[in-house]
Parts: C-alpha cells; sequence; structure tokens
C-alpha cells in the first residue's frame, strides 16, 4: 500500500515561494508508469491539478501555473517537492500529492482516478 505524506510550512509571506515536499512509503517514486502530482483546494472552491513528476522524472505542467511552478524529486529520499513562486492570498489551499498509476494513458490530470492520496497540508498566504 503506498501512503503519501505532505509536509511544508503553513504559512508563506506573500512574493515568496512555497516549497512543500511529499514523502512516499510503500512503493518507490520510479516504479514505472506511476505519475506523482500535486493538487490544491482553494477555500470554497473545487480541486485544481497543479502539475507532476513521473516515474522517469519528466514533469508536467498546469498552463495556468507553469510559469510559476516547479516540481522535483529526490529519488535517495523517495521524495517529490513542489515549489510556488510569487505567492498570493490566492494560493491559499489545502494542497495534496496524489500518485497515479497509469500504465497506457501516460500522465492524467483528471485526479478523480488517482490511486493514492495524501491527507492535504493547509497553506495560507498571508503578511
Amino acid at each position: 500500500q503506498v501512503q503519501l505524506q505532505e509536509s511544508g510550512p503553513g504559512l508563506v509571506k506573500p512574493l515568496q515561494t512555497l516549497s512543500l515536499t511529499c514523502t512516499v512509503s510503500g512503493g518507490s517514486i520510479t516504479t514505472n508508469y506511476y505519475y506523482w502530482n500535486w493538487i490544491r483546494q482553494p477555500p470554497g472552491k473545487g480541486l485544481e491539478w497543479m502539475g507532476a513528476i513521473a516515474y522517469s522524472g519528466s514533469t508536467y505542467y498546469s498552463p495556468s501555473l507553469k510559469s510559476r511552478t516547479s516540481i522535483s524529486r529526490d529519488t535517495s529520499k523517495n521524495q517529490f517537492t513542489l515549489q510556488l513562486s510569487s505567492v498570493t492570498p490566492e494560493d491559499t489551499a489545502v494542497y495534496y500529492c496524489a500518485a497515479d498509476f497509469a500504465p497506457t494513458s501516460g500522465i492524467r490530470t483528471t485526479y478523480g482516478a488517482y490511486d493514492y492520496w495524501g491527507q492535504g497540508t493547509q497553506v495560507t498566504v498571508s503578511s
């Protein structure tokens, strides 16, 4: 059973860079056909797919966030990381990491199909 756990600061100041880490246990982030995703949910709004890093190390980003988003990984720690730059209060949300096993389709942004989710972490952007 794959388990994911988000970690990072709960409060970030405007214009700073938000950095979150997802630690994976019960499976390797380099296992073929797994895609490791970041999704967020602002208060009162729906889920928003932000981006992903594949088992191969390839990265994918939402077009609306691409200019501010970077996703990387540390295979030695079995972790992947989200960085979101120049944050504003509109980036306040619960941030989730999730795993998708997709051997035939490749990257999927339809998070309803994802296999495993972290519990989520609240990030507030405020001075």
